[in-house]
Order: C-alpha cells, then structure tokens, then sequence
C-alpha cells in the first residue's frame, strides 16, 4: 500500500458567509507528481493555504508527512517545499544573496551543487538583481530555492501562471527532470491543462471548492468522454444513460458527454434509441476537463453556439 503524505479529511473553509473548500476529502500518495486543478476562484490556492498551515479551517483537518497542519513542527516545515503563486522573492536582492538567506534556514539539508545545477540550467548569473528579473526567471529562481533544501514533498500554487509558452515548457522540462531524479513527491494547481497533461501522473480535480476526482492521469482521461450519435429522423426527446453529464441536440445528432460509462453501455442506448450510428469524438485534456466542470445548465453566449 502507498504511504499517503498528503491527506485531507473534511477540509472546509469558509469566508463570512462564503464558503471557499467545502468537506475536502484528498490523499496524494509518495511519490507521485498530482496536478491540483480547477477553474479560477475554484479554492484551490485556498486548499493549499490550509493545508500549510497558513489559514486555520472552518471544519476538518489536514496532515502533511503525517503532522496536522495547524501544528507543522519545524522539523516538518523542513521537509516541505513551497513555490508560492507570482513567486514572491526580495526584489532587492541578488540571486546569490537570496541563495545565502535561503540556506541559513537549512544548514543541514541545503544542496549547493543542485541550486547551482539549477541556475547554470536556466543560465542565470548569481549577481543579477530580483529586481531585474522576468516573470519567468523569477519563476526559475522560485523553483531553485524550493528544491535546494532536498524536501520530501513540494507543494506549487500555480507555477507557470503568466509566463510565456516557451519559459512555461522549459520551467516544466526543468521541474520533472529534477524532480524525478530525486523521487520526490509534488502537488502543483494550474488552470493550464497541458502542463498538467506534461507532467502529472494524478489529477484532483476542484470545483467550487468540492473535490470533484482523484484519480490517475489516465483513468480520468478514459472516463471522460464525447458520443456524438446520428439519427435518420429527430432524436430522442429523453436521454436516459449511465454517466451523463452533458446532451447537446442539434435537428438529427446528440452529443452527449459521459463520465465512467463503459462502451457496452453506450452500444446498447445508441441501439435502444434508434441511433444510425454513433462515434466518439476526439478530447484533449483541457478539453474534458471544461465538459468535467461545465454547468448542466450552461447558456450560449454567442449566437454561433450550437444548441
């Protein structure tokens, strides 16, 4: 069985009458590389907040490498990274310096040659200023200080947010290739599904601040999926299937998006409800994660939207 070093139980949090996480149920195995994601004001940076310690819930708990989070004891906070979103750095400070006041509060665990290893990969010099710095090169610098100290578990709210394409991919490039080699466990939250399809091997999926899934990579890509059905005259009026999540109609086609229904199942309706034939249509993951946390109910914006 997998040693669990992230787990939530019940995590809520609310804000007046607001409620941000709602009974957050979350275990992240060691080892493994989970993409926390959700849409903007889903409550993800929220969760994280609470499970660092750094908000105290409004109901259950979380534990990190076993500890309850409202008491991480320093040896713990030891064992955790944490790239925090826009990559907050002492702007007056050089790299180097940085590195120097990064270091004291791990004499023991800090890495030298992996913090060099890391600037020299994104060819930043030590004696630049924070100040003087890309979005993007603060974003590397973030990393670097984050897995300098050898932690056991990196947590990362948003890493690449407003970076450019070509630094996002390089960032990813350099945050799985060290990352891997050191077997190191990661929870990271992004909006940007391809860098969660680039790196992660687990999605937890938040919506509205409720846990909508937990799985692998590739269990969610299987489960999620599109049926477009053509009918020789109008459709159906009802759609009664396993897994329904969403039915779009147009004169003589159904697209339906299902969640965990087998391809027997969906033989079987297409068969029952007078179907000429049926394909599945082709889904990338930001494309099944928008149908995963789309509304029921969504209205058309634009007068080109299909019904």
């Amino acid at each position: 069985m997998n040693e669990i070093v992230l787990e939530t139980q019940g995590l809520t949090k609310y804000y007046g009458g607001i409620l941000a996480v709602d009974h957050l149920d979350l275990k992240v195995p060691r080892g493994c590389i989970c993409g926390f994601v959700g849409r903007n004001g889903a409550g993800k940076t929220t969760a994280i907040k609470l499970m660092l310690g750094l908000l105290r819930p409004t109901a259950g708990a979380s534990k990190l490498l076993g500890c309850d989070s409202t008491a991480l004891t320093p040896e713990i906070r030891q064992r955790i990274g944490y790239v925090t979103e826009g990559h907050r750095l002492f702007r007056w400070m050089s790299i180097g310096e940085l590195e120097k006041f990064q270091r004291a509060f791990f004499p023991e665990q800090w890495d030298d040659k992996l913090f060099g290893d890391m600037i020299e990969y994104f060819e930043l010099s030590r004696k630049r200023k924070i100040k003087h710095l890309s979005n993007g090169q603060r974003a590397q610098v973030s990393l670097a200080l984050a897995l300098a100290p050898n932690p056991e578990l990196l947590i990362m709210d948003d890493p690449t947010l407003g970076l450019d394409a070509a630094i996002r991919r390089q960032f990813l490039e350099g945050m799985i290739e060290l990352i891997m080699r050191q077997g190191r466990t990661v929870l990271f939250s992004s909006h940007i599904l391809g860098d969660v399809e680039r790196v992660a091997d687990r999605i937890a999926v938040i919506d509205k601040g409720v846990l909508r899934a937990n799985c692998s990579l590739d269990e969610f890509r299987t489960a999620v999926k599109k049926v477009i059905l053509s009918f020789a005259d109008s459709v159906p009026a009802e759609v009664d299937i396993e897994g329904l999540l969403h039915c779009r109609r147009s004169e003589k086609q159904l697209e339906l998006t299902l969640v965990g229904t087998e391809e027997a199942q969906i033989t079987e309706w297409a068969k029952s409800a007078g179907a000429e034939e049926y394909h599945s249509a082709k889904m990338n993951l930001e494309d099944q994660f928008i149908e995963f946390t789309a509304p029921a109910n969504r209205k058309r914006l634009f007068q080109w939207e299909e019904v």
